[in-house]
C-alpha cells in the first residue's frame, strides 16, 4: 500500500467546505482539541507543531462523513464484539 497523506491546504479547504470549527474537525478526526487538530494545518517546515495525517485517521473521518448512521454503527458494534471500549460522545465514558 503507498499513503500520501493530504496536505495542510487540503486539510483546511475540507474544514472550510464542512463549515467546521478547529474543535469539530478534532471531533470528526478522533482528536482531543482544536489545537491538535491545526497541527495537522500547519506547515511541514514547522516540524514541531506539524503532523501529517495518517491513513487511518483520515479514513476513520472519511468513514463518519460518508457512512450512513447504521452502518457506522454496524462497525464500531464489530470493533466492540472484538473487544475495543468505543464512545464518540463528548463524556468519554466508554460504551460496552
Amino acid at each position: 500500500m503507498k499513503y500520501k497523506p493530504p496536505s495542510p491546504e487540503d486539510l483546511v479547504r475540507l474544514k472550510e467546505a464542512l463549515g467546521y470549527s478547529s474543535a469539530q474537525m478534532a471531533d470528526l478526526f478522533g482528536v482531543a482539541t482544536g489545537r491538535q487538530w491545526r497541527r495537522y494545518t500547519s506547515k511541514p517546515e514547522d516540524p514541531t507543531n506539524h503532523r501529517d495525517m495518517s491513513l487511518q485517521m483520515l479514513f476513520f473521518a472519511t468513514a463518519r462523513l460518508e457512512l450512513d448512521q447504521d452502518t457506522f454503527e454496524r462497525i464500531l458494534d464489530r470493533m466492540r464484539a472484538y473487544g475495543a471500549h468505543v464512545d464518540l460522545s463528548a463524556d468519554g465514558n466508554p460504551q460496552q
